[in-house]
């Protein structure tokens, strides 16, 4: 691999820390404000931290953007040392991040080539196992960054929420509607617009956790007749273990894609939908 190039990404990318490791990829903290202290996603709080705090308190943390300076002095040393740098950053539409991240890479110079994954989570993720592949092969830091951004239209991403607390806490929901919805047991999809990152409501299932999570990731599966083959992810943002191993097994026994990935959420993802929040991630052709 070209250790000249360093692929690096924002911390909503929610990729698995083994693969982080190995691949030496450099994770950018978003903020996590919580009672009055800032953290760092990914560094020194914890998604169960949240939901304890939520629990005891009823208040949802609120998230920042990484700022131009923090890019600026991040990217610095390492462009300093000769390096390139492809970053891949959350999607425009909610975050500043990457408009941020521009301006840290034109005060930075040409190399620093910045991508806007228009995604989240490991929709994100998944690009920046595309990045890491692409490394291996020997592609040029541009051409990296130019293919990955033709790519960000084929990342399908999407969610399943248990409950709606969170999003009400949040603001994304009304109490009325949040309440219905429990009463109801309906559990709603959570769809990424691949042009922004954006999120909309699809389809909403009824019933138990399990029977829900078994029909979305079918149904996701009979939506498209040009899935790729090659990686899929799955992520919750804590999760009954044996309902998540049913999960993991029933898109094993597919026999579909070469490789699944699994994953649990940051702090950034989380705290916007709450626990028992599932996720399943795959590109098309």
């Amino acid at each position: 691999m070209n250790q000249r190039i360093i692929i690096s990404a924002d911390s909503t990318c929610d990729l698995p820390k083994d693969f982080i490791e190995k691949n030496h990829i450099l994770i950018i903290p978003l903020h996590i404000v919580l009672g009055g202290d800032t953290y760092d996603d990914f560094v020194n709080i914890t998604p169960d931290d949240i939901y304890a705090y939520f629990d005891k308190k009823g208040l949802l943390p609120k998230t920042s953007a990484v700022n131009i300076q923090e890019y600026i002095d991040i990217f610095k040393p390492v462009v300093e040392q000769g390096c390139e740098i492809v970053h891949i950053s959350i999607g425009h539409a909610i975050s500043t991040c990457y408009q941020h991240c521009k301006f840290a890479a034109k005060e930075l110079g040409v190399k620093i080539h910045v991508v806007d994954s228009c995604n989240l989570s490991m929709g994100s993720g998944l690009l920046v196992m595309e990045a890491v592949d692409m490394l291996k092969q020997g592609l040029t830091a541009k051409e990296i960054a130019e293919n990955l951004r033709n790519m960000t239209s084929k990342v399908q991403c999407s969610f399943v929420v248990d409950k709606m607390n969170y999003l009400k806490a949040g603001g994304r929901c009304s109490a009325v509607s949040a309440f219905g919805a429990n009463l109801l047991n309906i559990k709603p999809c959570i769809e990424v617009d691949n042009n922004d990152g954006s999120m909309n409501v699809g389809k909403k299932y009824r019933g138990s956790l399990s029977k829900v999570l078994m029909q979305y990731i079918d149904n996701k599966m009979e939506s498209y007749d040009n899935i790729s083959k090659k990686r899929a992810c799955i992520i919750h943002a804590g999760i009954d273990e044996e309902i998540f191993n049913e999960l993991v097994a029933l898109v094993e026994n597919k026999h579909f894609f070469d490789e699944i990935v699994i994953s649990r959420a940051g702090c950034t993802i989380s705290s916007h939908c709450g626990p028992s929040t599932m996720g399943f991630m795959f590109m098309t052709e």
